[in-house]
């Protein structure tokens, strides 16, 4: 009924649409029948015939030559060095810079090894330089202290040795610093002129005294020089932090950077190294060794990190076999607490000085009677007040080392040597000719004949040569 009611026109329109449908669906049936149709019935295709063929070929060769075949030619195919060509071939630069070795079947590129450029070199250590800078600028002492260095010394044939290894080791210093040096029998030349070429603020300070032979007038005058120099930093009024450095000893910079945190005076660990110069030695066991104290000498601190006492290097395993004299084949050891594990404050040696405390005596009280002064002790009324550093003496900031040429020793003077060295041992070969032989006189004569001949041919062959180019110019005209 109502297509009847429907325009002719929209009647025809819906029956095409109608029948687009079907044929589109059926055109989308119409391939999956095929595919299954034909799935039913394959036939196998030219590829897979020739790959059926190649496998079994290789099966044949593998059997014949007794290994799988195919593996060494998909090597050969596909190999590491087949890949580094391609990809030279590709990248020319590239294979012009760096070569390449086939180990197996990896490749090991080899790439130029450039030389450092001393420019950048330069410039990487300046930068190292500005950021530690910058560093102890931010997390360092933000304002340091000066660093007063006293060192007692006295000339013998190994101060160069001491001395120099001494001023390396302060020139490292990241602190203003002011070496003192005091030296027994007066100033002389070597040593003045080895200061002038340390490039460090220096005071060399004369002692009237000479340094004696035996260890022990040895220690007392050295005592005396360091006190000699203490004095001399009060005339002066000296700021600052001072550092007993002695020139055989060996010093960490951290000991340095512990300095600055000093209040009035302080105490630090340091490491006994008392070695023997005997050819015999007694073998110890092995309770003895556990049974051996440590060689350190510094502060021993309580449970809250306060001074409680001091520990000292135990001498009795040496009674008896120390050295008497300088020079003799025999451990040397500290006579107490040596001064090398003290630093204090220049200000407590001042007359008057803003906020110095009443337990430190006056300098001029010291010694005045002619008694040994045998460590910065002396210079308190009361030791407790004595502030312990390095983690509470934990850490050794310096070793304590005293060793001298032996008595019988010979060393040139002032390490030059003066004639030059004598051959003990004659070389093999001279890749020279000996220059103190004399030439004959027949010899010089035939050279000279030599030589005149070389010249004549030498005129004659620039007049063939004149000759000719002139006859060449003569045919021309």
């Amino acid at each position: 009924m109502m297509k009847s009611l429907l325009p002719q026109s929209q009647l025809r329109r819906s029956a095409a649409a109608s029948s687009a449908a079907r044929s589109s669906v059926g055109g989308a049936e119409g391939p999956a029948a095929a595919s299954d149709s034909s799935a039913g019935g394959t036939k196998p295709t030219s590829s897979s015939t020739f790959w059926f063929l190649l496998h079994a070929l290789c099966c044949l060769i593998s059997l014949f030559l007794g290994f799988r075949f195919s593996r060494l030619l998909f090597f050969l195919l596909f190999s590491s060095s087949a890949l580094y060509a391609a990809s030279n071939t590709n990248n020319p630069s590239s294979a012009s810079s760096a070569s390449h070795v086939v180990v197996g079947r990896h490749g090991i590129r080899i790439r130029p090894w450039p030389h450092p450029d001393p420019v950048e070199v330069m410039r990487a250590h300046r930068i190292m330089d500005r950021v530690q800078e910058e560093q102890r600028r931010w997390y360092g002492v933000r304002e340091p202290r000066h660093v007063l260095a006293v060192t007692p010394t006295y000339s013998r044939a190994f101060q160069a040795l001491h001395l120099t290894g001494l001023l390396h080791s302060l020139r490292n210093v990241p602190y203003p610093l002011t070496w003192l040096v005091v030296e027994a029998g007066g100033v002389t030349n070597a040593t003045a002129a080895l200061l002038a070429r340390s490039g460090l603020t220096v005071v060399h300070v004369p002692f009237p005294d000479r340094m004696p032979l035996d260890w022990a007038e040895r220690h007392a005058t050295e005592n005396r020089m360091r006190l000699h120099a203490l004095r001399v930093i009060r005339e002066r009024k000296m700021d600052g932090v001072v550092v007993f450095a002695d020139d055989s000893n060996v010093h960490s910079m951290e000991l340095f950077d512990e300095a600055q945190k000093v209040q009035w005076m302080a105490a630090v660990s340091v490491g006994i190294l008392a070695h023997t110069g005997a050819a015999e030695q007694p073998r110890l066991t092995e309770d003895d060794r556990k049974s051996m104290p440590l060689p350190v000498q510094g502060p021993a601190c309580n449970a809250s990190g306060q001074l409680a006492g001091w520990h000292t290097f135990n001498t009795l395993p040496f009674s008896g076999k120390t050295a008497a004299v300088v020079g003799e084949a025999a451990p040397v050891l500290p006579r107490g607490l040596e001064w090398a594990g003290f630093i204090i404050n220049s200000r407590m040696l001042w007359k008057e000085a803003e906020g110095k405390p009443e337990w430190v005596k006056d300098l001029d009280a010291v010694g005045e009677n002619g008694e040994e002064i045998e460590n910065p002790l002396t210079l308190l009324n009361d030791a407790s007040f004595v502030e312990p550093l390095g983690n509470c003496g934990k850490k050794i900031l310096l070793w304590w080392l005293r060793v001298e040429a032996r008595a019988d020793s010979k060393f040139p003077a002032g390490w030059v040597i003066e004639p030059p060295l004598e051959v003990v041992i004659p070389a093999k070969r001279t890749p020279w000719p000996e220059t103190t032989t004399e030439v004959s006189s027949e010899q010089l004569e035939g050279k000279q004949e030599q030589e005149d001949r070389r010249l004549s041919r030498t005129n004659r062959s620039a007049r063939s040569r004149s000759t000719t180019t002139k006859r060449k110019g003569d045919v021309q005209n």
